[in-house]
């Protein structure tokens, strides 16, 4: 069939070990277990990466034992060498990190203040505080670690959702394998209601595929030997054969993977603040530290005890190690972008997480972001009896492997189709034959045209596309085919506006009239159609003048791509959206649901409010004991608390994030 229709129109990094060791970054301590459960060094098991910490807690607990349950000379003896040999597993990592930062000159690091002040709380015989401090810190680092991995793991489920296989012709046969292995030249078979996994030349004669995904239109679109096809669309008609023209490394997918491994290294500007802060920070409270144990003698003389004010400096110190910001901060972003993958949406960095909460104007596409994109039957009109109307159409289209026609024959059902004879397809128009004896036509306005039917005039005005059908050369009705709204796209709008966006805008490049029943039916606050590309950048940024206004564009084409660029955020939809709108994009949404824009935004919302109680949760433990400790009233036992406790709560609080409910 030939249906002729109207045009429609960090902290720390995700990549864990992706910065040098020197940058001290607190994922470098030790090594990461990867998805699996397997470090990176080949392990069989991540049982490695705990060990250390294991064995330090077993020989530190037998020490304190000992210490204070049980008086054996022999372990007096052996005391100091214990807690040496029980530090020795969590501490020659950091002492490493030391090693790693002094040799690029940076002296002011938190491993060298958890170093000093575990060494000198060795030096003055406080040997079970010194290896607590540094056990507590790398088990910090392990909880760190486990909450990356987590969110890592989401991120990771949210790309399997993309189609992974590839039918190729190798061995007089075809075998299901990676498309990454799939060589350029080689022919590789797709199924009907599968997707191109690569770019390739279409060499079977002919099928219709669904391209939303790069023109933004609904509009299936035939394609013929010889012509390119291109990774995304959908076969929608038959089992066809492709010669790839492009190596995976190429396509989609490749490139979003490189976008997840990069996610974080967009830093949110309270995430950059922070270490900036802890730059300046450590260096000061290093030098406090010194001048605690330093200027009380020039008060004190006589009185002075080295050992005691060593002993505060070195409280000091541990308190002051900027770890629970340092790592919560950052954790509490990639946090957000672990619980927004496990909802099918893919940040692209932390700094858009922070951006997302100031949102208050959505501007979105049509095709393919509110609709689905695909033709189903919306009416239809008869003048005679439409059961027989029905059969008599569908006893034509269901010889024809059009969309259009599929459409119809699916909303018709598994009822008896009668008999066609004599069919006939009469090019960019519809279908000619005999059904029980009559003569049927079936196609578009231009067809009655051609053979001079006469059909009620406001017809021809019908925006949506349209089969119209005659018998025995009389009008007899028409069926109404149109692209569906999403689901959930009523709700989509009606959660943005609950989520404090003010004005929602509908661009398209469809006709005016079908966009204004779209806007409509929605809920939308104002719409534009009948726009090319450069008319969407054109009205965007007319939006975009009032300097009051942060906005986001929703999109899903390539004909989206220079409005995602320019929006304050770009939005596109993954599962069908083209290459290009998924490259320019900030934020992909994966399940392709307008839903999820506003479980977007209350992500962000969440992550903020995160990490701004972990900066006042380490500020305000931190300032208290800091001044205790200076006055000799906090021991290494709270100094131990007020470091790795607040980081542990901190840690826990940004972990939160992934485990909370966002519907």
């Amino acid at each position: 069939m030939s249906h002729s229709h109207d045009k429609e129109d960090s902290c720390c990094s995700s990549k864990v070990h992706a910065e040098p060791k020197h940058t001290h970054d607190h994922n470098h301590v030790h090594a990461e277990a990867d998805d699996h459960g397997h470090d990176h060094g080949g392990n069989p098991s991540a049982f490695k990466t705990y060990l250390p910490a294991l064995v330090t807690l077993i020989m530190l607990l037998i020490g304190i034992t000992f210490d204070n349950l049980f008086t054996i000379p022999a372990f007096q003896i052996i005391r100091p060498y214990w807690y040496i040999v029980a530090y020795l597993p969590v501490g020659i990592p950091v002492l490493q990190e030391v090693w790693e930062t002094f040799k690029v000159k940076d002296f002011f690091t938190e491993f060298s203040l958890m170093s000093i002040a575990t060494i000198g709380a060795f030096a003055i015989g406080e040997y079970p505080e010194g290896v607590t401090v540094m056990l507590f810190y790398t088990i910090g680092e392990l909880f760190q670690m486990a909450a990356v991995n987590r969110a890592k793991r989401n991120i990771k489920a949210l790309l399997d959702v993309r189609a992974e296989v590839a039918h190729v012709f190798r061995n007089g046969k075809y075998e299901d394998i990676n498309p990454e292995k799939v060589e350029i030249g080689e022919t590789i078979q797709v199924k009907a209601g599968e997707k191109i996994p690569l770019d390739g030349e279409l060499i079977s004669d002919k099928s219709s595929f669904n391209t939303a995904a790069l023109t933004g239109e609904s509009k299936p679109r035939n394609i013929n030997k010889g012509e390119s096809i291109l990774a995304g669309m959908l076969n929608l008609d038959k089992v066809v054969e492709v010669k790839v023209t492009k190596a995976f490394a190429d396509s989609a997918l490749s490139r979003i993977l490189e976008m997840v491994q990069n996610a974080t290294t967009r830093k949110a500007k309270t995430e950059l603040f922070i270490r900036k802060f802890a730059k300046i920070y450590t260096p000061i409270v290093f030098f406090l530290a010194l001048a605690l144990v330093t200027v009380p003698i020039l008060i004190l003389g006589s009185e002075y005890h080295f050992q005691t004010w060593l002993y505060r400096s070195l409280v000091f110190l541990v308190i002051s190690c900027p770890c629970a910001l340092v790592i919560s901060i950052p954790l509490g972003y990639f946090g957000g972008i672990g619980a927004a993958s496990a909802n099918g949406i893919l940040f692209k960095g932390a700094n858009f997480l922070d951006l997302i909460t100031k949102l208050n104007t959505v501007v979105m596409d049509k095709t393919g972001t509110l609709t689905k994109g695909v033709f189903k039957v919306q009416k239809v009109e008869s003048i005679i009896d439409e059961a027989q109307f029905l059969n008599v159409l569908t006893a034509l289209e269901a010889k024809s492997t059009h969309p259009i026609a599929k459409a119809i024959v699916e909303y018709v059902g598994q009822k008896e189709i009668h008999p066609a004879e004599n069919i006939e397809e009469i090019a960019g128009m519809g279908l000619k034959g005999i059904v029980k004896g009559k003569a049927v036509l079936a196609g578009n306005v231009k067809l009655l045209q051609q053979f001079n039917i006469d059909f009620d005039s406001e017809i021809a005005s019908i925006e949506e596309t349209i089969v119209v059908v005659a018998i025995n050369q009389k009008y007899v009705g028409y069926v109404l085919i149109a692209d569906e709204i999403k689901e959930d796209a009523s709700r989509a709008i009606q959660q943005l506006h609950e989520n404090g966006i003010k004005q929602v805008v509908m661009l398209s490049g469809d006709k005016t009239s079908i966009v204004k029943k779209v806007a409509q039916s929605l809920g939308i606050d104002t719409y534009f159609g009948d726009l090319l590309p450069e008319g969407k950048v054109a009205r965007l940024e007319e939006i975009k003048s009032e300097r009051s206004r942060v906005v986001a564009f929703v999109g899903d084409g390539i004909n989206d791509t220079p409005v995602l660029a320019i929006s304050d955020i770009g939005i596109a939809m993954g599962a069908m959206g083209s290459d290009a709108a998924i490259e320019t994009a900030d934020v992909v949404i994966q399940t392709d649901q307008p839903s999820k824009i506003a479980t977007a935004i209350k992500i962000g919302k969440a992550t903020k409010n995160v990490v701004i109680q972990n900066i006042v949760l380490a500020f305000a433990v931190k300032a208290i004991v800091l001044i205790l400790g200076a006055g000799g009233l906090a021991t290494m036992w709270e100094a131990v608390f007020a470091d790795v406790g607040v980081a542990f709560l901190a840690i826990l609080n940004a972990v939160r994030i992934q485990k909370m409910k966002f519907l």
